[in-house]
């Protein structure tokens, strides 16, 4: 596992990463660093713990609504997967159903299957 320096809100950290997960990891650091920023130059919070606990809150409630997003478009493919597979049944038995009521008016002469 490597250890890779970084630097959030001007302040360095040594972080452990398994190989091959330091473009993720440095992603993340990126998303931390720019929204402890972003508070911190608001200017109503000045503390480090406080910035970093409405930074950690922000990005929590912004991975839940991405996540209920894609939850809610995954639920929304099913659907309308079940509804064509649904549709299909239902043209397959309107299908079987007329071809039926013409073997009944044909009757056993003409069958057409």
């Amino acid at each position: 596992m490597r250890q890779i320096e970084v630097q959030i809100m001007g302040q360095s950290y040594l972080l452990a990463c398994p190989e091959g997960s330091e473009p993720s990891l440095l992603e993340a650091v990126e998303r931390v660093d720019s929204a402890m920023c972003r508070i911190r130059d608001a200017g109503k919070v000045r503390a480090r713990d406080r910035i970093a606990v409405l930074a950690a809150l922000n990005l929590a409630s912004e991975f839940s609504e991405r996540s209920d997003a894609q939850a809610k478009a995954a639920a929304s493919a099913a659907a309308k997967a079940a509804s064509a597979a649904g549709d299909s049944v239902d043209r397959d038995r309107r299908l079987t159903s007329m071809l039926d009521r013409l073997d009944a008016a044909l009757g056993d002469d003409g069958r057409l299957l």
